[in-house]
Parts: structure tokens; sequence; C-alpha cells
């Protein structure tokens, strides 16, 4: 289905892009005598703009006030970089068609197709640090970048020599019928193809988190004199094995909605330990369990003194067995007794967290 809506996005923004370049040079009679001109930046400001809004629109399906919220920051600065881009390429391709200039109209549409494909890469790579919290790890980000454009080049650089390559046997067949849909067809081919080469490079990351959840909210009181100012019950994890997935530098303290990136392989410690644990949580036992992470797997190995202070999806474990662990799964670590909170003092205290192995929502 993701898939589809790219294609889906992709094919449209270009039918649109088209359209609009047909509807100024035909019907308003715009620079009609440099129809480059018109035509690129229509065409690069309407994928710009289609794939990135679908990307957000996939990203967080059912959260319309945070897509309308990223769209306002994003869509326009795309049809900015669209704009000045299409003007770019449809000036030198305007150039290049000059009389005076010796060359091919396949050539020159071939570098005018890549250019359009580097456009819309360099679009989608500049706003994703906008509406990724992935982007916050500038390794990350780099590779997504270069990914990106090189896949948009590509893309459409292979539509172009694949439409190049229609244009020989269906040029002398269709004649005049072709001669109008050349131009739509060609410009739907190259929709579709960028929107595939996208759907592939922002396809969700194979990354293992833990979101923290209900548990983590701090205990901060103003005491009376001659007493500590405050307590706190602070939940810490240990830099830099591990880090938040944000653009907080340099920060240990757990707070609810951040999420912990966990490392591909190794294992990690939770307990009450401030020595040998790696996500240090407050009332638990000095160790409750580990989580080993091997190849593209992740098990919850718990501690056989306390498996039964432990639930998965909200069934408690009934053996010290391994539990493997899966995207969406609800990890429930209670503390020992006496860790009540002083709100709830007979409600014992625990701390949760969402396991994920894929970056599915980018702002959440």
């Amino acid at each position: 289905m993701r898939i589809y809506l790219y294609l889906l996005a992709g094919l449209i923004s270009a039918l649109v892009g088209w359209n609009l370049a047909q509807l100024i040079l035909t019907d308003w009679g715009v620079l009609r005598g440099m129809p480059e001109i018109v035509l690129y930046p229509c065409i690069a400001i309407s994928l710009a703009v289609g794939l990135v809004a679908n990307e957000i629109c996939i990203s967080s399906p059912i959260r319309p006030k945070m897509i309308w919220r990223v769209m306002k920051k994003t869509l326009p600065i795309a049809a900015v970089l669209g704009l000045l881009m299409g003007l770019a390429i449809g000036g030198l391709v305007q150039i290049i068609y000059l009389p005076e200039i010796p060359g091919s109209s396949r050539a020159v549409r071939v570098v005018g197709w890549f250019l359009i494909g580097l456009t819309v890469g360099l679009v989608e790579a500049l706003t994703w640090q906008m509406r990724s919290l992935e982007a916050g790890d500038r390794r990350r980000y780099r590779q997504h970048a270069l990914t990106s454009v090189l896949a948009a080049i590509a893309a459409s650089v292979v539509a172009a020599l694949l439409f190049e390559w229609l244009r020989l046997p269906l040029g002398g067949t269709l004649e005049g019928n072709w001669r109008r849909l050349e131009d739509p067809i060609g410009y739907s081919i190259l929709g579709l193809l960028l929107g595939l080469a996208l759907s592939i490079t922002s396809s969700p990351s194979y990354m293992v988190a833990l979101r923290a959840g209900a548990g983590f909210e701090y205990l901060r009181k103003v005491m009376g004199q001659g007493s500590p100012r405050e307590t706190a019950r602070i939940q810490r994890l240990k830099l830099p094995i591990l880090k938040f997935i944000s653009e907080k530098k340099e920060v240990d303290e757990i707070e609810e909605g951040l999420s912990i990136q966990l490392p591909t392989f190794g294992m990690i410690r939770i307990g009450s330990s401030e020595k040998n644990s790696n996500i240090y949580l407050p009332g638990l036992p000095p160790h409750l369990a580990d989580i080993e992470l091997r190849a593209r797997e992740a098990f919850l190995d718990p501690n056989p003194k306390y498996y039964d202070m432990i639930a998965v999806n909200g069934k408690y474990l009934t053996g010290r067995q391994e539990t493997p662990l899966k995207h969406n799964c609800v990890l429930t670590f209670n503390t020992l007794d006496g860790s009540s909170t002083d709100e709830s003092p007979n409600h014992r205290k625990f701390y949760r967290f969402i396991f994920y192995n894929r970056f599915l929502d980018p702002q959440s």
C-alpha cells in the first residue's frame, strides 16, 4: 500500500505540474516563445511539494493537526526551492536549444530530467531534517540525504532514457496523436519512478528503540526549612552507550515521550544499580532484566529472581525464559514493594516502555 501511495503521488504531481504549465502557456499566453522556462518550474514545484506532502501524510496518517503543522513549515520551502531550481533548469535548457548551440534534443531532455531529479532529491533531503527526529543524528541525516539525492537522480535518468526508447517506435506509428500525448506520458513516467525511488529511500529505518511511557514523571516538592529543598525520582541512561533520538545533546534524564536508541548488537541492563545499569530506574531491583540485541532481533532476559515483576503487552511473565520482543511491544517494570508515589501510597509504581524496531513516525 505504501509504495502504491508514492507511485500515485508521483503520477498526480507530475500531471498537475504539466497541466499547470499548459494553462500558463496556452490559456494565458505567457512566455510561449520560451516554454521551458514555464514547464520546468511547474514540474519541479509540483513534484517537490507533492512528494514531500505525501511523505508527511504517510508518516502520521491519523494526526491531522501535526500534519498541518509540519506542512506549514516544509511545503513553502519545497515550493521556493522547486521554483528557483526549475527556473535555473528551464533557463539552461532554453539556452541549449538556441540555434547557435549544436546539440540533440534527446540529450537536452535527459539533462533536464536529471536536474529535476536532483531538485526533488535535494528538497526531500533538506525538508527531512525539519520533520524527522532521526535527522538529529548527523550521521543518519547525511546518509539519508545522500541516498535520497542519488536515488532521485537515478530515477529521473532512467525515466528519461525509458521515455526516449518509447518515442522511437511510437513516434512513427501514432504520429499526431503521439505528439499530443508524449509530454504527459513522459512526465507521468518521471513522476512514477521518482515516487518509487522515494518510497524506498524513505522507508522505515531499522532502529531499535525504547520509548518512555507512564512512570517517568518527576517528583519534586519544596520541603520545610532544614530539609532538602526538593526530592526527585530521576531516571537516567548511561551515555554514550545509549542516547535519545532527539536533538538534545548530552542529556541523560529519561522523560515521558522520549525515545532511547539502542545499539544494534549487545546487552542493555535495566535496574536500580547506578554503577551497573545502562538504564537506571530507581525503585527496581539492582538488576531486573537485560535486553539482548542480536542481528535484527531483540530478547528480554529477566533476572530469575524478579521475572514476575515484568509484563509484556499487559501479561506478566510466568517463567525465567527469555522473551522475543516485537515492534510495538509494551514493557512494564513494576517497582519493589514500598516504592509507591506520594500521591497514591497504595498504588504500586511502575515504569512503562514501548519497544520499536522500525522508526515509523518521524515526529512521534
